[in-house]
């Protein structure tokens, strides 16, 4: 791992960096308040270079917007970088460097997440390929203790050594100063290559969801199986309640039917059997690379995921009231051919917050609504931004909120080549 910031990076960006805060925040000031009280969208301009994708957003628990990427250029190694914002402030620092390397992981769909803990760590999660087979790769955890400056790493969450798939992980506070992590684990699905083959019998197992613990020290505890047959590769979130943390997956049965469900961790480190958050029977024979995204305050939490059950690709969102137990009927956010899904949403006192992407012909779009608490009215239906990405190289928004209204970022494409965009939804 490489530790310091590249010098030419440093200083390719300082006069950029010195005047981006001011600038930021002098746009807000000067965009006129609509009258009817809605949210409008600002530009927030991010400190990261071109060739730029797969960002993670995140609230930290002292008010930061924290946000980290990765930049991948042609002929380079993959760095992993993220920088933190005030709207007092502006930027608080230049981008800090991560990890950088060719085994570091760059994909659109599995993307690095970061995560702040009360005693001021920062906890950063990424891809680290296997060199036991050119598909293989390992769920890596690194913590800071000093802002960013150094990192003790963990290369390998999954305790396997098998050259099997672990990825799509989710992370989560326990307590002032540990940290939750829930991962997709292939190891089942791995078999040796001298390994008997039985007539009849399938080549591999299921795709687990997995689960564990570490604390300041990094020392993991006991993994737990979540779940013994998930989604192969659908994104996974969490989101803490006051009944503990609650994770959202995409489940797989043994009809193929690829439903979303979710499960609370209990005091005592066990799981709760998963729960349906709506049973849309979307039965589909390969992954869909569309997982949920959850969010909660207090014991209500929101659920927002794809579906294409009954052949029509739609945007749906569900509440529960106790903190993941049951779930009322769905709302559906969007439906129709021009629905591509990857969701994000948030809650705060005021609304839930809903963003995905639609395209057609003329280009992707970036949507966000805002919903009443309960969620039976929508407030507002915004298009943030147009896309010039197409396809699966916009990844997967990301959406946060703090008093002042939402956050949000994306990967999008400027001449060919992935481009960090931001926006600022206030009032």
């Amino acid at each position: 791992m490489n530790m310091p910031t590249k010098t030419r990076i440093a200083v390719s960006l300082f006069v950029a960096i010195a005047t981006l805060g001011a600038c930021t925040r002098d746009a807000t000031q000067s965009v006129e308040k609509p009258a009817n009280g809605d949210y409008i969208v600002q530009d927030w301009v991010l400190p990261a270079q071109p060739g730029s994708m797969a960002p993670d957003l995140r609230v930290a628990p002292d008010g930061r917007v924290l946000i980290s990427w990765l930049n991948r250029q042609q002929g380079r190694r993959n760095v992993l970088q993220f920088a933190s914002y005030t709207e007092a402030g502006g930027w608080q620092s230049l981008p800090r460097t991560i990890a950088v390397g060719q085994s570091l992981v760059a994909n659109w769909a599995d993307t690095p997440h970061l995560l702040a803990t009360a005693d001021g760590a920062l906890w950063v999660q990424w891809l680290q390929a296997n060199a036991t087979s050119p598909a293989a790769y390992d769920v890596a955890l690194a913590r800071s203790r000093d802002g960013g400056m150094t990192w003790n790493q963990i290369t390998r969450v999954n305790d396997d050594t098998s050259g099997s798939e672990h990825g799509f992980a989710a992370l989560w506070p326990r307590g002032a100063s540990a940290l939750g992590i829930a991962w997709l684990d292939g190891r089942d699905q791995h078999v040796p290559a001298d390994a008997p083959q039985k007539q009849g019998a399938h080549h591999a197992g299921a795709m687990q969801l997995r689960a564990n613990g570490f604390d300041m020290d990094l020392e993991r505890g006991v993994d737990a199986v979540v779940d013994a047959r998930t989604c192969d590769c659908c994104q996974t979130d969490v989101a803490i309640t006051d009944r503990g943390p609650l994770l959202a997956w995409r489940d797989r049965d043994d009809d193929d039917v690829r439903d979303i469900v979710v499960a609370r961790v209990q005091d005592d480190g066990t799981w709760t059997k998963p729960v349906a958050v709506h049973a849309d029977g979307w039965k589909v024979d390969a992954c869909p690379v569309n997982g949920p995204a959850i969010a909660a305050r207090g014991n209500d939490a929101v659920v927002a995921w794809y579906s294409e059950a009954g052949g029509t690709p739609a945007v749906r969102i569900a509440r529960s009231t106790n903190a993941g137990d049951a779930f009322a009927a769905p709302i559906e956010v969007d439906h129709g051919a021009v629905v591509r899904g990857q969701v994000d949403v948030a809650i705060d006192a005021q609304q839930a917050w809903v963003a995905w992407l639609r395209e057609d012909a003329r280009g992707q779009s970036l949507m966000l609504a805002r919903y009443t608490p309960d969620l039976s009215r929508r407030l507002q239906l915004i298009e943030v931004a147009k896309l010039a990405a197409r396809g699966h190289a916009s990844g997967t928004p990301r959406l946060a909120v703090d008093a002042g209204g939402a956050w949000l970022a994306w990967t999008d494409a400027v001449d060919g080549a992935a481009d960090l965009q931001g926006a600022r939804i206030a009032r």
